[in-house]
This record gives C-alpha cells, structure tokens and sequence, in this order.
C-alpha cells in the first residue's frame, strides 16, 4: 500500500476521532472546565508512561520486524510468542506496582488521594491495555492496515459514548475513568479482528521465548522506555510548573493547544506509524531510503502546512466548537504553536530513520536531550514571556531537532 492510499484511510479514521474527540472535549469545557483539562492532561501522560512500560516498551519493534519478517514466517512467529512473555511479564510487574502505590500516585498525579481507586482499577486493566497495544503492532507490521484503520474507528465511536456518558453522569471522576476504560474494552474488539486474519495461528504465539528476537526487541525496549520517560515527563514537569506558577486554568489552557496539535497532526503521525516505520525498515538500499524520505516531504509538508494555516485562520471558531467562551486565553497559543507543529513534523519524517534502523544509541541520545531542553526553554521562557513562552519554546526546540536529524541524515545516509 502506497504512502498516499495510507494517508487517505488514515485521514479517514483521523477525521471521525478529531469529530468525536472534539465531542468529548466540548462535553469536558462545559462539565469540568480548564483546570479539570489540565487533571485530565496528568493522567494522560501517566498512563502513556505506565503502558508502554506494561507492554515491554517492544511495540515498535514488533511493528517492524513483522514488516522486515514478513515473508519468513519462522523467524516473524519468533518475534510473536517473544513479544507475548515480555508484555505478560511486563503488565502483570507494572499492575503490582501501580496496586501497592496507588495512594502515592493519587496525591502526585491528581493532587488528592480520592482518586485512589482509580489507580487500583488501572492496576488490573492494565494487561488489556499492553495486549491491545501488542496486537495492533502486529496488524500494523502485518500491513492489515484496513483492519487497523477499522478498529480506530470502532474505538473513537465507542469512545465517543462510553466516555460522553461517563462525563455527564459523573463529572471530572467519569471523565477520569473514561481515560483507564475504553482501550480495556476495545482489546476484545481488536483481539476478534485478529483471530479472524487468514495469517492468524494460535501456535504461532505459542513458541516460547527466543533470545535473539529478546535482544532485538530489547533495543526498541530500550528507545521505547526512554521516550516514555521524557516526553511525558517533560509534560508532567512543564504542566506542574504552569499550574502552580501561572494558574492551573493556565495549564488547562496549554493542554487544550496541545489537544488541537495532536488531533490535526494525526493523519499525518499516524501514516507515519502505518506506512512509514514498516516501508522505512524494509528498504535496504541507502538510494531508495533517500526517494521515499523526499517523497514523504513532498507529500506530508504541503498537507501539514495547509491545516496549520487553516487552523490559524479559525481559531477563535475552533474554540467556540471545541471548547467554550472560557477557553479564549489560549488565542495567543495558536501561532507558535502551529510554527512547531510544521517543524516537528519536518524532524519527525528524518527522526523515523533512527527506528526503522535500530539507532538506538543516538535515538536515546536525541530524545533525553531535546526532552531536557524543552523543559528547561519552557521554564525560561514562561518566566519571561507568560504562558506564551511555552510556544516559543516548543518551536525553537523542535527547529534544533531539525537540524540535528538534517546532520545525522546526510552522515548516516547520503
């Protein structure tokens, strides 16, 4: 499947989450309001960390050794039944983990231990959680991306009513809920779309553990980890500084950009995740990496460019949809953030070679250095800027990165 015929399903299944994320958001502003979102944003990010340490961190690794294995169903079937222990393994120590300090994430996390059966419940789910996650790798590498595209859909719909119902009946403790339950339930869904692929084989995830596919999982495992402790960290951190310096409506404020950002740019990180990872790990030739990279410029830039000028244009009307009247401080985000969005996603078409190709010592390098920078940029600039500076951080950051990944480019592959 070419990258276009990728990107038109994707947008498809982007579109009908953006409509229904916009939904659920809209049902947030009005029965929580700002400084819920930003309670919201917290767990968000401690969930990202919690699961991709439950799952083994191996999930991009299984995406491209299915891909690079396709054809070799010896060594593919290896890669499965690996992957099935590491993520047993892994969500049952995270479970027990997160069940003996539930009280302690209650306080740090949501900043009160009411919330603390909410932690214990996480504890439990967090198994359907990996699964769900290791399966969707699979069908990815597996290039099922119809069944893939099908299940976001089938995700954001269920998403859309379990979650609106839970926020109108019980508030910002719904809402909460919603963020530990949905992908728990969809993990049967998706478990049902796989056991009915003509591939599908229960003994090929029964072959027991091989320790050359544990190694080669092992150094995503490690890339995989390290992104969860600096990307979401980094958030906690810059979020926990607005609140308490600025306001936590403030924070609700910055969530709600970030929100904006990671719906429009989707489309585009989702093909990415789809298209790119599997096509990028298959290509072995250094002339050919380099077409598909400029291919991707030339088709991806043009379609970010275009919605981030778009956004900029109806911003004031993207609020009143998405969110209320109370939400208009954030006007002044928009225009740097959008900045950073289009750079970002300029890194993020070179910075997709270091997992494609297993680089990880540099990739480990990369990620906790411009996660630390991006903290500390945020910092400063909040201190002179306000609220603002977080956008002019956010692009000044990502435009390094940029050039970074443009260096080691043209060192690694031309």
């Amino acid at each position: 499947m070419t990258l276009i015929k990728t990107s038109i399903l994707t947008a498809i299944a982007t579109i009908i989450r953006v409509i229904t994320s916009f939904i659920i958001n809209k049902l947030i502003s009005i029965y929580i309001g700002p400084s819920g979102l930003a309670l919201i944003g917290q767990l968000q990010n401690f969930i990202t960390i919690t699961t991709t340490f439950s799952k083994g961190a191996i999930s991009q690794g299984v995406i491209k050794y299915t891909a690079e294995y396709f054809d070799d169903n010896h060594k593919k079937n290896k890669i499965f039944s690996t992957a099935v222990i590491i993520t047993l393994c892994s969500s049952i120590i995270v479970g027990i983990f997160l069940n003996f300090f539930s009280n302690y994430f209650s306080e740090v996390i949501l900043k009160s231990n009411e919330y603390n059966h909410l932690f214990l419940s996480f504890s439990f789910l967090i198994i359907l959680f990996a699964f769900n996650t290791l399966i969707l790798s699979i069908l990815n590498g597996q290039k099922e991306i119809k069944k893939y595209v099908l299940i976001n859909i089938v995700s954001s719909v269920f998403s859309l009513v379990f979650t609106s119902f839970l926020i109108i009946k019980f508030g910002l403790l719904g809402a909460l809920y919603a963020l530990i339950l949905n992908q728990s339930i969809i993990f049967f869904i998706t478990l049902l779309f796989m056991i009915n692929s003509a591939w599908f084989s229960v003994k090929d995830f029964m072959g027991g553990w091989d320790k050359s596919s544990g190694i080669k999982l092992g150094k995503f495992a490690l890339m995989a980890v390290v992104t969860a402790l600096t990307i979401p960290v980094s958030h906690l951190i810059v979020r926990e500084y607005i609140g308490t310096n600025l306001s936590w409506d403030a924070a609700g404020y910055w969530q709600s950009i970030w929100y904006i950002s990671t719906m429009y740019l989707m489309v585009v990180t989702t093909s990415l995740g789809i298209y790119y990872l599997p096509k990028l790990s298959e290509i072995k030739d250094n002339k050919l990496l380099k077409i598909e990279i400029f291919n991707g410029y030339k088709i991806i830039m043009p379609i970010v460019s275009a919605l981030a000028l778009s956004i900029y244009i109806f911003r004031e009307d993207i609020i009143y949809i998405a969110f209320t009247d109370k939400f208009l401080p954030m006007l002044e985000l928009f225009k740097w953030q959008l900045i950073g969005d289009i750079i970002k996603i300029a890194s993020w078409l070179l910075s997709t070679l270091m997992l494609a190709k297993a680089m990880t010592k540099i990739f480990v390098i990369t990620e906790i250095l411009f996660s630390i920078s991006f903290t500390v940029l945020s910092i400063i600039f909040i201190n002179y800027f306000g609220l603002i500076g977080i956008t002019y951080a956010y692009s000044l950051n990502y435009l390094l990165y940029l050039i970074l990944m443009i260096v080691i480019f043209r060192r690694r592959f031309i």
